[in-house]
């Protein structure tokens, strides 16, 4: 086990490098796309490694929900998965104390896991743009 950890750091970098350009290009290429948005640094004392990228849907300025999104990109044959969905609302933790304000079924409503991997190709990453674009159309 030890062998794969290793194994794993030396791409570590190449692969967070990878990350944050596969970012900049959804961000870039999305950016027409009304009620769409992305997560970004909250200021330039952060640095995200990106390791996840994923969207936002505002339905009423986009035309189109999270799960309309997530279903056509399941029709164009492109995983995606919804943010996680908030503790609180998993069944084994329906009796227990919540304190929150909304925020996270907000994000649980309107986001959606977008392809991420470091191996992803440029072309993989223009599939994904087209199916947002083919719904805005």
């Amino acid at each position: 086990m030890t062998l794969i950890g290793r194994g794993q750091m030396t791409v570590l970098d190449s692969h967070i490098a990878r990350r944050r350009e596969i970012h900049a290009i959804y961000r870039d290429r999305l950016s027409g796309i009304r009620g769409v948005t992305l997560p970004e640094n909250p200021s330039e004392k952060y640095q995200s490694n990106f390791w996840l990228t994923c969207v936002q849907v505002d339905a009423d300025k986009a035309g189109f929900t999270r799960e309309d999104l997530r279903l056509a990109m399941e029709v164009a044959n492109i995983e995606t998965r919804p943010l996680w969905k908030p503790m609180h609302l998993q069944p084994v933790f329906a009796d227990a104390p919540f304190y929150g304000d909304g925020t996270s079924e907000k994000l649980f409503e309107k986001g959606l896991c977008l392809p991420s991997s470091p191996v992803l190709s440029d072309e993989d990453i223009n599939r994904v743009v087209e199916v947002f674009e083919k719904l805005q159309a």
